[in-house]
């Protein structure tokens, strides 16, 4: 029995050594923690309970069959965040370069079939060369086994990765398709590509981080939804992300203890909207005076401005926040943002997570770039989000409401729940000068007869009070009552109960 025991403590040593100490001194020396210690930092401190740490490669190809190192290159098991059940996979860069095996993806299924069966989120701290050469179809067939769990996992468990190396050629499309993407910056890249073949093909010249980078996937391309500086902040912020998420779609949005009064008001809200129509205001000011304690978690911030999308709770339960930003482009929606705040409404409506959406749009982005783009198709993916939602919607206009974009941010027409508008909403098919010159179009040039019908115009229709007249917003509220108001709405809610026809599923615009 000491025998064996020597043995396993021995193997275990091993595993946990990785790929020796001179690539854990060179893992350092990129600023990087290996796979083991990143679990620490982002598990409660002794909860991780690893699986298959002694599970070794079968290729005996190319002298593979005298290179084993148990664990093969990733750690998996499951541990807790603040005390609640997570799975997890770190990939261990210092085995042949974190390079995904037969063997090392079974292992990532084996914890993600048992996280489906328990409900409890998937988290992947992605580092990784990509596919091992050496054992060819069968690295292929694992990944798309991965994938295979990725696909049925969606909307049943959150998935998470965190790129926090590598992360090129078919190993991209797992994180794809999670539900959230996060980076460190100067130490991660996606891409499909690399720089080299690139440079074959297309003869431009890229660095892999002008390609992949961080900056890149969270401010050009938007496949990343934020980056941190370095692993250690990662992983802690990564931690705090996850206390906004339920552990399955069988659960309700969790629930923090609050001492921040569900009546307090903000008076200084009253005075939030400027008198000049087209002066813009920041919208984040409104968001972050109504959730609880003013702790708002910005989802994709970097990407499509004109559009926040994030996490805040409201009398301690967990909502998710959709709000024009009046700041960048004026609101308008795009195509970019569009893409967007519809993929972040369809997570909140499979996590059973309320959606609380702030209206200030002037209407879709004209231009032939955006019609060349697709923007009918992209903007119907927002419109089939909210109609699609069964979570309660709660919608609050402040200012413009404009055209199709006012159907589209979770309208009472689109099955809100609760619409509520400030004296200063403006609910119309357009803004009343432009909707004058149409109007009126014979009579343009009458400088002094077109600046009084837009004043008719906006004295008519600029307003909240039509809407309301007709039961489309369900109050005109006070500013500096907001708070409690969406808090009464929500409560409210809280058994609401609504189902969709049956279907396999639907198709929505992609």
């Amino acid at each position: 029995m000491h025998d064996i025991i020597r043995q396993l403590e021995e193997t275990r040593a091993a595993a946990r050594l990785g790929g020796g100490e001179r690539r854990i001194e060179a893992q350092h020396k990129k600023g990087k923690l290996t796979a083991r210690e990143r679990i620490d930092v982002l598990l409660d401190a002794g909860s991780f309970e690893e699986w298959d740490m002694f599970v070794r490669h079968r290729c005996t190809d190319f002298g593979m069959g005298d290179t084993q190192v148990p664990s093969d290159g990733v750690v998996t098991g499951h541990g807790t965040i603040n005390g609640r059940q997570v799975f997890v996979f770190s990939q261990d860069f210092t085995v042949f370069g974190g390079s995904l095996s037969e063997a090392h993806a079974e292992k990532i299924c084996k914890i993600m079939d048992k996280a489906m069966q328990v409900g409890a989120p998937v988290i992947g701290l992605n580092d990784s060369g990509g596919a091992r050469i050496q054992e060819g179809v069968a690295s292929l067939a694992g990944y798309a086994e991965v994938f295979q769990r990725n696909v049925m996992a969606s909307g049943v468990i959150p998935q998470i990765s965190m790129i926090m190396g590598p992360c090129a050629g078919g190993a991209v499309y797992s994180p794809a398709m999670t539900d959230f993407i996060f980076m460190v910056e100067d130490s991660s890249y996606m891409f499909v590509t690399g720089p080299e073949v690139v440079r074959t093909v297309t003869h431009e010249e890229v660095s892999a981080e002008e390609l992949g980078g961080a900056a890149t996937h969270t401010g050009r391309s938007g496949v990343a939804d934020m980056s941190f500086a370095n692993d250690v902040e990662a992983l802690l912020e990564l931690r705090r992300f996850m206390d906004f998420l339920p552990a399955s779609n069988r659960e309700a949005p969790p629930v923090k203890p609050t001492e921040d009064p569900s009546e307090r008001q903000e008076p200084a809200l009253d005075t939030l909207i400027p008198d000049n129509p087209n002066q813009p205001y920041d919208m984040k000011e409104l968001i972050e005076k109504v959730v609880d304690e003013h702790d708002f978690h910005e989802v994709g911030a970097r990407f499509a401005g004109n559009i926040i999308t994030g996490f805040g709770r409201m009398e301690g339960a967990t909502v998710g926040i959709v709000a024009n930003q009046p700041m960048v482009l004026a609101g308008c929606l795009d195509i970019d943002s569009a893409r967007k705040a519809a993929r972040f409404v369809r997570f909140c409506d499979a996590f059973n997570i309320p959606l609380l959406t702030f209206v200030d749009v002037p209407g879709f982005m004209p231009g032939t770039a955006q019609e060349y783009g697709g923007i009918i198709k992209h903007g119907a993916k927002l419109l089939y989000a909210y109609a699609e939602a069964t979570v309660p919607k709660v919608t609050l206009i402040t200012r413009k409401a404009y055209g199709g974009a006012y159907d589209v941010m979770s309208s009472k027409h689109l099955r809100g729940d609760v619409n509520y508008a400030w004296p200063s909403a403006e609910i119309a098919v357009m803004g009343p000068k432009g909707a004058v010159e149409i109007i009126f179009r014979q009579e343009a040039g009458d400088a002094g007869m077109i600046a009084a019908r837009t004043e008719e115009y906006r004295r008519l229709f600029a307003n909240p009070f039509v809407a309301a007249s007709r039961g489309f917003i369900d109050d005109i509220i006070k500013p500096r009552n907001t708070r409690a108001r969406l808090i009464k709405a929500l409560n409210m809610l809280k058994t609401k109960k609504l189902e969709n026809p049956w279907r396999k599923h639907g198709n929505i615009p992609l």
